[in-house]
């Protein structure tokens, strides 16, 4: 499914469904004012059509005591290509990184990263991180307080 296969309903849905993740059919039905068969439609071509990727509970990590989020900055040596896969392989089985992105200009990889603490982050980057196979340097920067988290999508209703 393409995004301008959405539309105006579609986006509705879409809404409901990122602020309100477990309404039931029903409940949705009545916030975007369309029948309960013909929004189980929608919300079933959504899914298939892969806008929906998956429903998760969004859980507090403070609640849960790790207490320090950090951005990793990673640079790998030169030609780590034969080290991609591995480098890739072990940051998806590492629960601390929560999310990995490959980026553009000095740097190849920023992760985003949970801790116990300072010192649990410390043992994290120097014993796990830095040993991962072409990985020559990484910079972190402590997340001093969470102004804005979403995975809400845009949707320009």
């Amino acid at each position: 499914m393409q995004q301008t296969d959405l539309d105006r309903i579609d986006r509705r849905l879409l809404a409901e469904l990122q602020e309100h993740g477990r309404a039931t059919n029903l409940e949705l039905s009545e916030a975007i004012n369309l029948s309960p068969a013909q929004t189980l439609r929608r919300h079933r071509r959504l899914e298939e059509g892969g806008i929906i990727k998956r429903y998760e509970a969004r859980l507090d990590s403070t609640a849960l005591g790790f207490g320090v989020t950090a951005f990793i900055h990673v640079t790998m040596e030169r030609g780590h290509i034969r080290d991609l896969s591995k480098f890739k392989g072990l940051v998806a089985e590492l629960a601390q990184i929560q999310e990995c992105f490959s980026v553009t200009g000095d740097i190849d990889y920023v992760l985003k990263v949970v801790a116990k603490d300072l010192k649990s982050l410390s043992d994290f980057l120097l014993d796990t991180l830095m040993r991962i196979p072409g990985v020559s340097g990484v910079k972190s920067s402590v997340c001093l307080d969470e102004i804005k988290c979403t995975s809400a999508m845009p949707l320009d209703l």
